[in-house]
């Protein structure tokens, strides 16, 4: 039996819960963004680099939620531009 999966310390299984809750989670972002037009989908998409980015740098909620509210006004005005 491969024992190197049980064990915390090896990070193995860290990793791979990583890359399965991010792929579900760009799987759901895709199919919640079939119905939208194209400036909603922009503002979602932008709020939510905005989050990951902002609770990478800070490493808190508080960061997070400031970077989704920054991001979501970033990837609404992008958008007014490009539908011009």
């Amino acid at each position: 039996m491969n024992t190197t999966f049980l064990r915390p310390e090896s990070g193995a299984t860290y990793w791979r819960v990583a890359v399965i809750a991010v792929a579900a989670a760009a799987t759901l972002a895709l199919t919640a963004c079939a119905g939208m037009s194209h400036r909603e989908a922009s503002t979602v998409v932008g709020a939510t680099a905005g989050a990951v980015i902002g609770g990478a740098v800070t490493g808190t909620t508080a960061g997070a939620a400031l970077g989704a509210a920054a991001g979501g006004v970033v990837g609404n005005e992008v958008s007014k531009k490009r539908d011009r």
